[in-house]
């Protein structure tokens, strides 16, 4: 069982997260609409559950999931949550929002990583979120734009850093080799990594894992069902990675949901228990596009797991030996 509200200490920063985080990618449209009301509803919601832990982008609906989640939090104490953003993607001040009534998405607006880029960037996520400033800003999605965004956004964030406009810093990314390439090269507080420490696939505990915890950076997990996989492993038409899923990680996940179900507990609150189990991992992040949505996952935090479910499941060779365990 994990605390959903307990909060930690992000890294070597003064920020403390709780275990729970709100991603709001899906209330930028991420998949399929959600309307003005249902989103803002689930941000409010989470508030009064004990979340003081919300991450975001520009991204996500162009803007969109940004001033939906900044409508509830501008109006809350500042100092009662943590609120994390991007920069990297081309979305600046003067970027119309989507119109709520349309549900249709913008086309890919490019990047900037550039330094002057990054300012101007940043003022059009407060101008959208409403809110006097961001706790945490991650250079979003530098895939192929490594060397550019450390020359670049990076130094920009570390001088918005120094000067007090931000308090971490940090990147986010569904690869952990190029976030530990970052760890190696520059100075982070805490990366967001996505899909790549679940229940499903540990890909960084080989190599971003033990750099992090070297280095005294957080990591904050994004995407612990795996797009979908992990949520329900026979849905007719699974995903993984944002994409249809492979049949053989298709069958592993119903072999984890079968240990699970020997044990009464739903795959859902393994998925989300599991990461908090490496000392570097700090929270959890839960995307989801409604209020039923949000109370099922919250209530899985809270799921009793008994350690010989975990020990089954490495018996069976779904999880690797000498793995950290919640």
């Amino acid at each position: 069982m994990a605390d959903p509200t307990q909060k930690v200490q992000l890294g070597r920063t003064s920020l403390q997260v709780t275990r729970f985080g709100l991603g709001t990618a899906a209330l930028g449209w991420l998949y399929s609409p959600v309307d003005q009301a249902g989103a803002t509803a689930t941000v409010r919601r989470a508030y009064e559950l004990g979340c003081g832990f919300f991450d975001t982008s520009p991204y996500y609906g162009s803007g969109l999931a940004e001033s939906r989640a900044g409508a509830v939090l501008s109006t809350l104490p500042r100092d009662s949550f943590v609120f994390s953003d991007k920069v990297g993607y081309a979305i600046y001040p003067e970027t119309p929002l989507p119109a709520d009534d349309t549900a249709e998405l913008p086309p890919h607006p490019g990047h900037d990583f550039s330094y002057d880029g990054a300012f101007r960037l940043v003022e059009g996520s407060l101008k959208r979120s409403g809110l006097d400033h961001i706790d945490i800003m991650l250079i979003h999605d530098p895939d192929d734009y490594i060397d550019e965004a450390l020359k670049g956004t990076y130094r920009a964030l570390r001088k918005m850093k120094e000067e007090g406009l931000i308090k971490a810093i940090g990147a986010g990314m569904n690869f952990s080799n190029l976030l530990t390439r970052l760890a190696r090269e520059a100075e982070f507080d805490c990366f967001l990594l996505a899909g790549r420490y679940t229940l499903l696939e540990q890909t960084a505990l080989a190599d971003l894992l033990p750099a992090a915890t070297e280095q005294g950076i957080a990591i904050y997990i994004g995407g612990p069902f795996n797009s979908g996989l992990l949520a329900n492993p026979y849905a007719p038409n699974p995903t993984f990675n944002y994409a249809p899923a492979p049949a053989e990680l298709v069958e592993k996940a119903r072999k984890l949901d079968a240990v699970c179900q020997k044990y009464n507990v739903p795959l859902k609150a393994a998925a989300l228990q599991f990461p908090l189990g490496h000392p570097a991992i700090v929270s959890v992040l839960s995307g989801v596009r409604s209020v039923a949505e949000l109370e099922e996952n919250f209530a899985m935090f809270k799921v009793e797991i008994p350690p010989e479910l975990w020990q089954e499941l490495i018996r069976e060779g779904l999880l690797p030996e000498n793995i950290p365990l919640p």
